[in-house]
């Protein structure tokens, strides 16, 4: 039977050439992939001639690394050709400092028996360690089995790896079962993607999260044995974490491009990861984009039952279409929608592996009277002597904290040991930044051989460095005083 042949993509909403990259960012895209070397230089001249490299956003600076070792010196007489070596030459050197703070961590992860699967970027750089040149990998994206989950974590953890949402670790370890990855950073350039799983939750397949594993190669990376995906799941990954997006990196399609170039992409892999995983929409905006703008070599039967998986997406369709068109792109409408199917996808990527324990943090409120205490030095971690009880007991404390004039999260938990307790959460909504006096009750569950708990603050977020005034007042752990902790009976 005679194939189908491939059908035109249109430009037009909700058609998958909607989405695709346009403008300076189509121009930068056809700079880095255009097999037609002087047409390939001559977008990247216009780039130059038109913009100003140090006024550019980092999505453009990607690509500008992978321009700048493209052509080399071919670019020597543009006036901009000193400060797109000097880009690069940065680049790199962040790349590497990142690589080299985190080899102590992925050696310690390979000699203690956890697989390593490197996944977009810097399995790239496994593979061919002179793509660090023109390939951004400031994070390293690492995937383990779930059996190696807690393994991974604790390595990290003892290394001095710093949690970036800012909870403990005590809270984390209790999480690690139904969190799909967490991100960790050390000293002023490292920075790891921890990973159990793949994909998100929008983007599931039990049956595939075994084969991402069974199809997967090994590598060497900076001297650490690791494995990458093979070139369809390299394909599908980099579309499934930058193909709904909207392009806030686009060297995610350099890196589609380099594995169909590799010439050992199995297609028929491909078409089933991406069914298995409901990317049909994205994948098909990237390979018309990749087939009919840039001229790569996609085969024409892969092309068709895309765009017919694609097809038939219904109304999902148009979510993922909105979803990957480019940012810079967004009109007020189209921003609005595209952030109502952005949310709704969010929904569906949190949806956990597996709930244990239950993670409901206690909520603070104004305490309707306060407790009669002299005022006392803040600090930042107070311990709660425990009754001689053991089962369940209600715990009601109440705190005395300034916040500064922001509108922010207050985060406090409760922990023992390497055991966690308790999360608690307040919001002040107001930016009238004054002392508040603070009530949490909640259960907890005595064992009878501790003689304390820790009630800490906390940080919503971690950062490298904490000597910016605005930071510290709109993230940082707020020092309390202690005003009363009381136990009573459940009941």
């Amino acid at each position: 039977m005679k194939a189908r042949p491939v059908r035109r993509i249109g430009r037009r909403f909700p058609d998958y050439g909607w989405s695709w990259p346009t403008g300076q960012l189509d121009q930068l895209l056809k700079a880095a992939l255009l097999s037609d070397e002087g047409a390939a230089a001559g977008c990247a001249a216009r780039w130059l001639d038109e913009n100003d490299i140090d006024l550019v956003s980092f999505r453009e600076h990607r690509l500008l690394a992978a321009i700048s070792d493209r052509f080399g010196r071919k670019l020597a007489g543009h006036s901009a050709y000193p400060r797109l070596v000097g880009l690069q030459k940065m680049l790199w050197t962040k790349s590497r400092m990142a690589m080299r703070e985190a080899e102590p961590a992925l050696k310690a992860m390979a000699d203690g028996g956890v697989d390593i699967m490197l996944i977009k970027g810097a399995s790239r750089i496994a593979l061919n360690a002179s793509a660090q040149r023109g390939r951004v990998a400031h994070d390293i994206d690492i995937l383990v089995r779930p059996r190696d989950m807690a393994a991974a974590f604790d390595i990290l953890r003892d290394r001095d790896w710093q949690i970036a949402s800012g909870v403990s670790a005590q809270y984390l370890q209790t999480r690690l079962a139904s969190l799909r990855s967490m991100n960790f950073f050390k000293g002023r350039f490292g920075d790891i993607d921890l990973h159990q799983l793949g994909y998100d939750g929008s983007q599931t397949s039990a049956e595939d999260d075994l084969a991402i594993w069974q199809r997967a190669i090994p590598a060497e990376f900076s001297g650490v044995a690791v494995f990458v995906p093979s070139p369809a799941d390299r394909m599908t990954l980099a579309i499934a974490h930058g193909g709904l997006d909207a392009h806030t990196h686009s060297d995610w399609l350099v890196d589609c491009a380099v594995a169909i170039h590799g010439g050992d992409v199995d297609w028929d892999v491909f078409l089933d990861i991406v069914g298995r995983r409901g990317l049909a929409v994205p994948a098909a905006v990237a390979l018309s984009y990749l087939a009919f703008e840039i001229g790569v070599a996609v085969p024409e039967p892969t092309l068709a039952r895309i765009f017919e998986m694609a097809d038939r997406a219904g109304l999902s369709r148009w979510s993922s279409v909105l979803q990957a068109k480019p940012r810079t792109d967004f009109g007020g409408l189209v921003w609005l929608s595209r952030g109502l199917a952005k949310q709704l996808r969010l929904k569906r990527k949190k949806g956990r592996l597996q709930q244990e324990p239950p993670a409901k943090a206690w909520r603070g409120r104004p305490a309707a009277r306060k407790p009669q205490a002299a005022p006392a030095p803040l600090s930042f971690s107070q311990a709660i002597a425990c009754p001689q009880a053991t089962g369940d007991m209600m715990l009601d404390i109440t705190v005395r904290i300034i916040v500064p004039p922001v509108r922010r999260r207050i985060e406090m938990e409760i922990n023992a040991g390497d055991d966690h307790i308790a999360r608690l959460r307040a919001m002040a909504i107001r930016r009238s930044g004054k002392e508040r006096v603070l009530h949490f009750r909640g259960k907890v569950t005595l064992d009878g051989a501790r003689d304390a708990l820790t009630l800490e603050a906390r940080p919503s977020r971690q950062f490298r460095e904490w000597n910016d005034e605005a930071t510290v007042a709109a993230y940082g752990a707020l020092p309390f005083q202690l005003l009363s902790a009381e136990f009573s009976p459940v009941g």
